[in-house]
């Protein structure tokens, strides 16, 4: 269950469900939460950062997929799918756990769109692809 910070609302666009501080803003923040992590995880990041970034947090359908679908390719998928949407053009990308695994493999597959990665705990670096 992903529960929103208690100052930024839950968006729901389409398929996607997101908190977005100030779209407004010159760059974006893009956070990538874990397995079991959710959105209230990143407070301190987003009352933090969201003085100078937007920070965007884009819930993964990690419960909503059904099981045989889910996969770490159809997160990223989701996630490329997600920053198209909001036609962002770079993001500094940061993500925790399978969030950080999520990040890595979306980094490699779209250079164009990243404009910094920050891995935190991350799952997938000692994988033999990587």
């Amino acid at each position: 269950m992903i529960i929103p910070t208690m100052e930024y609302p839950l968006i729901e666009e389409g398929k996607f469900k997101y908190i977005e501080t100030g779209p407004e803003k010159k760059e974006t923040l893009m956070l990538l939460h874990g397995l079991m992590g959710g959105l209230s995880n990143f407070d301190d990041l987003v009352a933090h950062f969201s003085k100078n970034y937007n920070v965007s947090i884009p819930t993964l359908p990690i419960f909503e997929t059904p099981m045989i679908q889910l996969s770490v390719q159809g997160l990223v998928n989701h996630v490329a799918e997600f920053v198209e949407f909001k036609g962002y053009d770079q993001v500094h990308v940061m993500g925790n756990s399978l969030g950080g695994h999520i990040a890595l493999i979306y980094a490699l597959g779209h250079p164009n769109k990243i404009h910094s990665l920050v891995l935190t705990g991350s799952s997938g670096l000692y994988e033999g692809a990587f």
